[in-house]
């Protein structure tokens, strides 16, 4: 086994699905065709289609039907076919002329069972038929109108986009964040009295809502797949409420019972709560080249994790804003270049300093290997030396085809350093170094104080002062760093003082970005009011409190907080980093905040035994793959840090970290203020 299992796994689901699309229309949903983005290539989808015209669409209810020469289709979507979702193809299928259509869903016909209400004995009995699927490409040969057409509903697992050989991400589970306290007293308001919830410690599967369990059952469905491409049994551990919940579903997941039984490998799956360490998210130590890009390029549409790159540079276009979008924009991910792919991992795993030099490497070796002209230039590599490179392989077609991917790489680290939020990047680093050093020798309300200056209304503020989201990342490191708080009269003086400036700020801004308008409920400046603003802010400062005492539940990681000494400024330690430390720490202690979650009889009995026998008790180092998911997001350099961390613990061991998307500083208030947490929108 090996650690590129996200990569075969993902490009073996799509070589299926690729078999089905010769000379189809081909309809991807945004999920769907980001896991094709990361994991193949569109260019492989439109070989595979072998058409001369370009058949690939966007699933929606808008969508453009096939015509009269058009009659086959493939629809590929990562969601459970259901409601909206049905409505939507049926509409595509009657204003076209399809003769033959393909449905793919990520989601199994298990999931799409209990989805349908069908209790989990009456499914049992159902192994091996797919009434559900069976029951749609009837209705599928009806919309075409005729019965005698061919339809087809097939299960294929497109969970991941794979971004790297030890990083992994699901995107049709982007918004899946952990819950907070504030979630728990929305839960009991759909709870008799006797039945109340007191802390998030007590919430289990059955305390969620339907929407929610649904949704991380479509997750457990594809994770289950995965283990089976990995030919793994796997044991499953959580840290926080809604790891544990995940990890429960996966161990007690009806459809893996009978592959683990066959499975020759073994792996440790350990689901970890981003919610108790946001520290690491909001925070600007990642000395990082990607995570900057990530952080300051525009997003690429459709996509939650790669950017677009400004490809202008290498047209004959003049470089004015009303051309920007003239030119198709270039991204990160790389898929069929392998020379490009080469650098981007080369760019993961390097610190900023030695990326740019990379980047520069590869460009003058591409351009060497092209003849073309290039000066060689040593010592500090800046913006405009690697624009002069770039600018050689302009009005050479050749070159440019053949070295396309690395272009758009060298094109988005030139943009990311010259852009002026990387200015920034170093004043946030330096603020939160001195935020550090406040924290162990002050208390909350004079830290808060602190920060009472930099609040600037937009009228007052300059390139170099915080914006309305950037005081919110801000706020979210102190308050996640801090831990849990002891209120006091000082602390709430100080928490008015900063509230009443930021509902200020907020009022008097000119334009409300999409955060303001998340987090106020508003969509223009004109309508915030004063009073509005101010409850949005109490409000925000409701889930600050949440965030600081989002580890009060742990006895073990109470703290990413590190004092300092005599010899050592304070400093921040990971939570993840502490929780891969405990998994492998050489004495093997009963890990106390790692819940190991028990898939049957079995297992139960084997902890029950272990109070008054002999009887090891599974432990997440005793496997030689570690499979870590972050639930909420996770940044490169925790990637990283774990791919390097893991087998300086424990050589031999291989370690993949999945997670539901990757973090950006500015995207984790937004995720923090989403409504749609406890009901996420499904398609039905």
């Amino acid at each position: 086994m090996s650690i590129p299992g996200v990569l075969s796994f993902t490009q073996q689901a799509w070589e299926q699905v690729l078999a089905k699309v010769k000379r189809a229309v081909v309809y991807l949903d945004a999920a769907s065709a980001e896991s094709l983005h990361w994991g193949c290539g569109s260019s492989r989808l439109l070989e595979a289609v072998g058409s001369p015209a370009c058949y690939l669409r966007e699933f929606e209810p808008a969508a453009v039907g096939g015509g009269a020469d058009q009659p086959k289709a493939v629809f590929v979507l990562s969601c459970l076919l259901k409601g909206r979702t049905v409505e939507t193809l049926r509409d595509i299928i009657c204003r076209s002329h399809f003769q033959y259509c393909v449905v793919v869903t990520a989601v199994n016909h298990a999931v799409h069972l209990t989805a349908n209400h069908v209790p989990a004995a009456a499914a049992a009995e159902l192994e091996g038929q797919q009434p559900v699927f069976e029951q749609l490409e009837e209705k599928l040969c009806e919309w075409m109108g005729n019965m005698n057409y061919t339809a087809e509903v097939l299960h294929i697992p497109l969970l991941l986009a794979p971004v790297a050989p030890h990083l992994a991400l699901t995107p049709a589970f982007a918004s899946l964040f952990p819950l907070l306290p504030q979630d728990v007293h929305i839960l009991n308001g759909a709870r008799p009295d006797k039945r109340r919830l007191g802390s998030l410690s007590e919430v289990d599967a059955t305390a969620l809502t339907p929407e929610l369990l649904l949704q991380i059952r479509c997750l457990v469905s594809g994770l289950s797949s995965l283990c089976e491409h990995l030919g793994v049994r796997e044991e499953c551990f959580a840290v926080g409420s809604l790891s544990r919940i995940i990890a429960a579903d996966l161990a007690n997941f009806a459809p893996a019972k009978n592959r683990r039984k066959t499975a020759t490998g073994r792996a440790s799956v350990v689901f970890v709560d981003r919610t108790l360490d946001l520290t690491g998210a909001v925070g600007h130590h990642g000395d990082n080249l990607v995570e900057k890009i990530i952080s300051v390029l525009p997003q690429l549409p459709g996509h939650t994790n790669d950017v677009m790159v400004n490809m202008v540079e290498l047209t004959a276009l003049q470089a004015e804003e009303e051309n920007q979008n003239m030119v198709a924009p270039g991204c990160l991910a790389q898929s069929n270049d392998p020379a490009a792919k080469a650098l981007w991992e080369a760019l993961l795993n390097t610190k900023h300093k030695e990326a740019v030099m990379e980047v520069r490497r590869h460009l003058v070796e591409a351009a060497s290997r092209e003849n073309l002209p290039i000066k060689m230039s040593m010592g500090r590599v800046t913006p405009g030396q690697l624009t002069s490179y770039i600018q050689l392989f302009k009005n050479n077609l050749k070159a440019l085809g053949n070295h396309c991917g690395l272009l758009q790489l060298g094109l988005a680290t030139i943009q990311t350093l010259k852009h002026p939020q990387t200015a920034k990047w170093d004043n946030f680093l330096a603020f939160e170094r001195l935020l550090l050093q406040s924290i162990g020798e002050s208390t909350m309300s004079v830290v808060l104080n602190q920060l009472m200056p930099m609040i600037k209304p937009s009228n007052q503020r300059t390139s170099d002062d915080y914006s309305p989201g950037e005081l919110l990342v801000l706020l979210v490191y102190i308050y996640s760093v801090s831990g849990e708080l002891s209120v006091d009269k000082d602390l709430g003086e100080a928490e008015e003082k900063v509230k009443k400036a930021l509902a200020q700020v907020f009022c008097e801004e000119s334009e409300l970005s999409p955060l303001l308008q998340k987090i106020t409920g508003c969509d223009s400046a004109i309508n915030l009011t004063l009073p509005k603003s101010k409850s949005a802010v109490d409000e925000l400062f409701t889930s600050l409190r949440d965030i600081a005492g989002a580890r009060s539940l742990m006895k073990q990681f109470k703290s990413v907080y590190v004092p300092g000494n005599h010899t050592h400024q304070a400093s921040y330690k990971p939570l993840l980093k502490q929780v891969v430390e405990e998994i492998f720490n050489p004495e093997r202690p009963d890990p106390v905040d790692i819940e190991h979650m028990s898939s049957g009889l079995t297992d139960l009995l084997k902890t029950g035994f272990s109070m008054f026998m002999k009887v090891s008790r599974p432990h997440p180092s005793d496997h030689p793959l570690l499979i870590l998911f972050v639930v909420g997001g996770v940044t490169v350099s925790e990637a990283k840090m774990i791919k390097d961390l893991v087998p300086s613990l424990k050589p031999g061991t291989q370690v993949i970290v999945l997670s539901t998307r990757l973090l950006k500083p500015l995207l984790i208030p937004e995720l923090l203020f989403a409504t749609d947490r406890l009901h996420p929108d499904l398609g039905f």
